[in-house]
């Protein structure tokens, strides 16, 4: 148990300082715009096919968003509690 407390003290830390590559994350954004201007270009203009391409771009993004977010799990929006971690450093410190 103290191997993996030390395991998931040490993840923490890496995970400050990890992110998602900057350059990375601009060409999949460019080749996302890309495409979605390309499907709007050859697609008819009703009402239809721009409320289904706005869906489909608004959940193309929170994909993107939740991949982010999931780089850093203990801070952002969406976060886990780092509390049964400080329980467990509480025990092993008696």
């Amino acid at each position: 148990m103290a191997i993996d407390l030390g395991k998931l003290r040490w993840l923490m830390f890496e995970q400050g300082n990890t992110s998602i590559s900057l350059p990375l994350l601009g060409m999949l954004v460019f080749w996302l715009v890309i495409v979605f201007i390309s499907f709007g270009l050859f697609a008819p203009a009703n009402t239809t096919v721009i409320a289904t391409l706005f869906l489909c771009a608004l959940s193309v993004s929170g994909a993107i968003f939740l991949i982010l977010e999931m780089y850093t799990p203990f801070q952002g929006l969406i976060q886990i509690s780092s509390a049964p971690l400080r329980n467990a450093l509480a025990h092993l410190g008696q």
